[in-house]
């Protein structure tokens, strides 16, 4: 199954600017300047109505508190979201209440996130009695209708979570995320704990659900098979800025930020005989605590300039429509591999 066509509806369900979370680091010594742990660190971009926009990187990039500030659940140092228009940055708890329904997340532990006193059917039907929705008899028709969208078995409503296996878990995970009938749902590595068969069903869920319910996705994610399977753009997050995004197929066919040329050339080919183009960075990522100056990744980049340790490299638009965040944008895109032949 394919993700949906990409919507055409200018304006934006969800709009993020210059968002920034700075966590300041518990000091060792009481006489000690605390640190602070850029996390993320000026991040912009939009999901469109029934659009999946993919966020990839190494571990600790910002993917995932990115996600949480999307929803709410951590406050931004600075910046901006907005949801259909609004400024949802810092919003008091009791309109982020009222918000929550259009706004949920599936986490990447499923069993982490359920709880293990509840049954599949009363942890599906929370939601719905936390916000007061519908009668007793509605509330069981809603937790009939989630049960049967995820493809789960009407036996399994009275089972814990240590008796389902690790794909019915996710499902009920989802189930409960979408009873709400949100318009946002944050998918915060939803698959990276499920056997690839799972995998499989719990991916083509999603974009199913989407077809027939015009759900928007946050897709966060490392795994860029699955990436690429489900996403309409991709942006590529390092040290917690984006240096790349754009259109799935344009970014992985033809990447042009050194940082993503590495990360698609990671994604195994099942073909021995196929020639193997991998990169391989050099060094380990620096430090959100200090990060390098200039471009962030000009330590580990194998096309580093003086430049590039010098000024920050500012995301821009090229021709293609995608953005990327590179001093040698300008000759990459130039270059007769760059202009759409499929360089590698």
């Amino acid at each position: 199954m394919s993700v949906a066509p990409n919507p055409t509806s200018t304006a934006p369900l969800l709009r993020v600017e210059k968002l920034v979370r700075h966590f300041r680091r518990r000091r060792a010594h009481p006489f000690d300047r605390p640190d602070v742990v850029r996390a993320v660190d000026g991040v912009d971009f939009d999901i469109g109505h029934g659009e999946t926009l993919s966020i990839v990187g190494e571990s600790g990039c910002g993917k995932t508190t990115t996600g949480r500030l999307v929803l709410g659940i951590d406050d931004p140092t600075s910046g901006h979201v907005h949801f259909e228009g609004n400024d949802v940055s810092r919003l008091a708890p009791k309109d982020w209440r009222a918000l929550r329904p259009n706004l949920q997340m599936i986490f990447q532990d499923p069993m982490g996130a359920l709880d293990p006193r509840m049954t599949a059917d009363a942890q599906i039907r929370e939601p719905l009695d936390i916000h007061e929705i519908g009668s007793e008899k509605e509330r069981r028709i809603k937790v009939d209708e989630a049960l049967d969208a995820v493809s789960l078995p009407d036996i399994i409503r009275m089972r814990y979570p240590h008796e389902l296996s690790g794909g019915q878990q996710q499902r009920v995970v989802i189930a409960r995320a979408l009873i709400l009938r949100p318009k946002l749902i944050v998918c915060d590595e939803p698959v990276s704990a499920l056997d690839v068969s799972v995998q499989a069903q719990v991916v083509n869920l999603l974009a199913e659900l989407q077809q027939k319910l015009g759900i928007s996705y946050l897709f966060i994610s490392h795994d860029l098979k699955v990436v690429r399977y489900v996403s309409h753009r991709v942006a590529v997050m390092y040290l917690g800025e984006i240096v790349e995004i754009g259109d799935r197929n344009t970014l992985f066919d033809n990447p042009l930020h050194p940082y993503t040329k590495a990360l698609i050339s990671a994604i195994p080919v099942p073909d021995p005989d196929a020639p193997k183009d991998r990169i391989i960075l050099s060094g380990d990522p620096p430090s959100p605590i200090a990060p390098p100056s200039g471009c962030r990744f000009h330590t580990r980049c194998p096309f580093a300039e003086e430049r590039c340790s010098q000024r920050v490299p500012e995301l821009k638009m090229i021709a293609d429509g995608r953005k990327v965040a590179c001093h040698l944008v300008d000759d990459l895109t130039t270059s007769p591999q760059a202009s759409g032949k499929g360089a590698k």
